[in-house]
């Protein structure tokens, strides 16, 4: 017997609809250089699908690699954490403004689901410009229900809020949703949602779990695929 489709597809978008991760990882590490720092491979849980003030504050944090680099109290901590957030986010900006590609298979998975009928959203981690800048450039025309950006929730990911809020805006229980991510935060955030994750992993690996599948390339992902994706133990 046929598996129903999803109620609803939410879509991540750095990294998984559009190849920014690697801007991201650009920014980050400029930033970084900035503050003294030399971001290397492991820094990248700390940045690689992590929200703005995440990002920002793990920077912060190893900025000169002791104590006495540190803002020494907390209304100079927040201070640095504010002007490094604004950093990331206006240079992350003017590099998706000049064009970020799509990741393989992108376009033709949201052609797919637009001609099937099957609702589907952007739940991004990235701030509302960001969002709104990809959503005018690479994915013009996308016919997307709504988009969510890190500025629409109280918690971004790892946290559930962005993919709860998506499935009650669908009206529609997340587990009858599917997300597509492609980053190990994503992944948690749409998990405790509660959402059947497919996962094309990009620059982090992801683990195996409960309600993940995983494809290498979005070429890979139909309709069939993500059906297939609620039934999984």
């Amino acid at each position: 017997m046929r598996t129903p489709a999803p109620a609803a597809v939410l879509f991540d978008m750095d990294g998984t609809l559009v190849d920014t991760e690697v801007l991201w990882w650009e920014t980050a590490r400029e930033v970084a250089a900035g503050l003294g720092h030399r971001l290397t491979d492991a820094d990248a849980p700390e940045v690689v699908g992590r929200a703005v003030a995440d990002t920002a504050a793990h920077l912060i944090g190893v900025t000169g690699g002791d104590a006495s680099a540190l803002p020494s109290t907390a209304d100079d901590r927040a201070a640095a954490l504010a002007r490094t957030a604004a950093e990331l986010t206006d240079s992350f900006f003017r590099k998706v403004d000049a064009g970020a590609p799509l990741r393989p298979g992108a376009a033709a998975l949201l052609a797919s689901l637009e001609g099937a009928g099957v609702p589907f959203a952007l739940v991004s981690a990235s701030p509302r410009s960001v969002v709104d800048a990809v959503v005018a450039g690479s994915l013009a025309g996308v016919d997307f229900a709504f988009t969510l950006s890190a500025d629409d929730t109280v918690r971004t990911k790892p946290h559930p809020d962005p993919y709860r809020t998506a499935a009650e805006r669908f009206a529609a229980d997340p587990a009858a949703c599917v997300a597509v991510e492609d980053s190990p935060d994503g992944t948690a955030s749409a998990d405790a949602a509660g959402c059947a994750v497919l996962v094309v992993p990009s620059l982090l690996p992801v683990a195996p779990g409960r309600g993940r599948t995983f494809a290498r390339s979005l070429e890979e992902v139909d309709l069939g695929v993500l059906s297939d994706c609620l039934r999984r133990p």
